[in-house]
Formats: structure tokens, sequence, C-alpha cells
């Protein structure tokens, strides 16, 4: 499910881990300027495709590519320099824990640029008024709630301008203010940015309040592409299974094997025909 508009795609990429695969010829794409979410079950390779556009892993076979430049092809040096475009919102945040808010969101302008202290000192709470926490510059993370740190941990993943967010999994763990609060910052970084926003969620009300379009993932393929109201709206199984959150449907409640099946004297396909 590839688009003319898409500034990043996946094309064709076959990927497995040891356990065995989740891509089998999976092609998606990200349109530019846009809020993308990925949701699909558990072990379905939603947060894979955030280590496979970052470069942390290279597909088996296939291609990841930003602007039409190969990801997977790039030198070391290329992939460092491409990952100054992106921002990365970890699950949890990963703040450094000895070190203060202030020192959280300078970290990576001091590491990454030759910018004067005062011109630092100057952006870093220029980040955290977006996110609404300038006022917490000199608090310790172990001082904050679990959604003043998230927000801290976006403003750090802002502090270079970047051209692309990822977020993985950004309302784990929050409370149903600090996920509205979440979710808005996200809406309103990428309008005011002009960026191309990735986020993986299991948060339906959430992400269809934020998401442009929805990408769904199941045994190994997109399932379904298209703006929430279309997602609501759909009439496939799967879509109407994983959006209501119903028993039912062609996600099965057994883990197929063929010895299960023996045992039972069903056959496999009993599960998969669906």
């Amino acid at each position: 499910m590839l688009k003319p508009s898409d500034v990043i795609k996946l094309t064709k990429v076959k990927f497995s881990y040891a356990s065995g695969a989740i891509f089998d010829d999976l092609s998606v794409g990200f349109p530019r300027g846009k809020v993308t979410a990925v949701m699909g079950g558990s072990g379905s390779g939603k947060t894979t495709i955030l280590k496979l556009i970052g470069g942390q892993i290279k597909p088996n076979s296939g291609d990841v590519s930003y602007g039409g430049e190969s990801i997977n092809q790039f030198s070391y040096d290329q992939l460092f320099r491409f990952r100054r475009k992106l921002g990365m919102l970890f699950q949890f945040g990963a703040l450094f824990t000895d070190l203060n808010v202030f020192d959280n969101v300078a970290f990576p302008l001091r590491e990454q640029s030759s910018l004067p202290e005062v011109a630092i000192r100057d952006l870093v709470l220029l980040k955290l008024h977006t996110v609404g926490l300038r006022g917490a510059s000199k608090l310790m993370p172990s001082e904050l709630s679990g959604g003043m740190a998230r927000r801290v941990a976006l403003a750090r993943a802002i502090a270079l301008d970047p051209e692309v967010m990822l977020y993985d999994e950004p309302f784990t763990g929050l409370d149903p203010i600090s996920t509205a609060i979440t979710g808005d910052l996200i809406r309103r970084l990428n309008n005011a940015l002009g960026i191309t926003s990735i986020f993986v969620t299991h948060d339906i009300k959430a992400s269809f309040k934020v998401a442009d379009e929805v990408v769904l993932l199941s045994r190994g393929q997109v399932t379904a592409r298209g703006t929430p109201q279309e997602l609501i709206a759909s009439q496939d199984p799967f879509v109407r299974q994983f959006v209501g959150g119903e028993v039912d449907g062609p996600v099965p409640f057994h883990v197929v094997s063929e010895s299960i099946a023996k045992d039972l004297g069903i056959p496999v396909s009993h599960w998969l025909k669906k």
C-alpha cells in the first residue's frame, strides 16, 4: 500500500527474528507532513517498522527509503547524518536519570551542535515552553509524573528540529488526561513544524483523535490503511474485530500449531480460513 505522497517507504520488505518471520513482502508508506498511526496486535511488527526506518535493523530483502534514498544501503556516516533528521520518543521517555530536565533536553544540542551555551539555554527553554514545562527545568526525572516525563522526552526529541518524528507507544501507562495532552502535543507539533510523524500504539481512542491515517498490521502484511473515519466504517472482519475490541473474528484465541490441531482432531485451517 504505497502512495505518491509517501516520503518514507517500505517496499517488498521481508524481515525475520530468530523466533520467526515478522514481515513477508510488506509494502507500506508514510506521507510527508501527516500523522500516521501504526496499529496491530502484539507481535505484529509495529516497533520493528520504527527500527527499520531508524536503521537499527536491516531487512532481509526489500528496501526502506526516505525521500528516495535507501536507508538500508547507507554507510555508517550516511546513517549518522540521516538520524539527525529523526526525533524519537521512546516508550516511557527514557530520560537520563542523573540529569535534570534542562540537561536532558540540552543533551542532543550539546552532542550534535557547536552552539554556545547561551543559545542552547534559549533553545531548551523554548522547547520546554512548547510542551508546557518551562517551569520544571530544574527538576530531576524522579520528581516528575509519568505524563511530565513523557513531555520532557518529547521536548528532547524535537530539540534538533527533526524532519521526522517516531513515537513508540506514546500513550502507554498514562492516565486519561496525560494521554489527551500527549496526543494534542503530537498533533500540534506536527502542524506547527510541518514534520512527518509516525507512532505505534494499541490505544484506539487516542490514536483516532490524532492520526490523519491509520495502518493496521496483521500476519506480516498491511490489512487496512485509511483515515480513522474510513476504518470505523469498514466492513472488513479484521478491522471490525480490532477497532471494536471483539473476541470473535479473524484473530484466533488459540495459538495455532500442527500438534494441537492433531490432538484436537481439527485442521489448522479451522483457525486460519476466516
